[in-house]
């Protein structure tokens, strides 16, 4: 492939530092968004040194509503973009009881409004491109403490859904990528032993990795997926297809003898 400019926010640590150095590992030029100013730019830098490859860092808040300025602002001192990957999201636990008005807009001023921004700015651009937004397994499956954040993901694979439809006819693809859980080292979203321990249970037995999140969206941004638009890639150890945790309920006998109709058992 030819020399990209990929856009990757959330670039300071976890999965948008492992995006970032999959797009730099391959010649692309790098330019990352994130708050964490010191932290960018450390990254980034390192991507230099490591890969030789152009970087650039736009410390930004995403809460804010002029975020997609981000895309002319990299345009302007690097070129047009042709990669876009929404990978920063935060996800506070706030018990439903104690949500305010505050807590709530700000996650979905992040992980939802932020992401379409962009990718309107980017749509603006006037050329083919490539978007994938991070969601998460959290899109389908709620849990106590993170109402804003599994509705922002639910709302964000839809989102994703209506870009990919109303900007194909521009040449630009619109992806998703869900993990399940991966373990990363975040200082602004720090998780328990406790909490890691009962979400990284799955069929493959273990937690993901931000390169292998990397690799699937190193794909949706590649000529290699270049008829797949509109679609959410579960990389998630197997977790959305089910569960190893629960035993077989019927025990063999029974289930060989039986003739008769399902009982309405619960198959949770």
């Amino acid at each position: 492939m030819s020399q990209r400019h990929v856009l990757v926010t959330g670039a300071a640590g976890g999965i948008g530092a492992a995006c970032a150095a999959a797009f730099a590992a391959q010649g692309d030029h790098v330019t990352g968004v994130d708050a964490r100013t010191e932290a960018l730019s450390t990254r980034l830098a390192e991507l230099g040194d490591t890969y030789g490859a152009k970087t650039l860092a736009l410390a930004a808040d995403l809460a804010d509503p002029d975020c997609g300025s981000l895309v002319a602002q990299a345009a302007e001192q690097v070129g047009p973009v042709d990669v876009l990957v929404n990978a920063a999201g935060i996800y506070p636990a706030t018990a439903l009881s104690d949500m305010t008005a505050a807590a709530w807009d700000r996650v979905q001023a992040v992980n939802v409004r932020a992401p379409m921004l962009l990718t309107v700015a980017l749509g603006g651009q006037g050329r083919p491109a490539a978007v994938v937004n991070i969601s998460s397994g959290a899109a389908t499956r709620a849990r106590p403490g993170a109402a804003h954040y599994c509705t922002s993901k639910a709302a964000l694979e839809m989102l994703t859904k209506a870009c990919a439809v109303e900007l194909a006819s521009a040449g630009i693809r619109v992806n998703a990528v869900s993990p399940g859980f991966v373990t990363v080292q975040s200082p602004v979203n720090p998780v328990t032993p406790e909490y890691q321990a009962a979400v990284a249970r799955n069929p493959l037995g273990r937690p993901g990795s931000p390169d292998e999140i990397a690799a699937a969206v190193l794909w949706l941004a590649s000529p290699d997926a270049s008829f797949t638009t509109g679609t959410v890639v579960r990389v998630d150890g197997g977790a959305t297809a089910g569960t190893t945790d629960l035993p077989i309920h019927y025990p063999t006998t029974t289930a060989l003898q039986s003739s008769g109709g399902e009982d309405h058992h619960d198959h949770t």
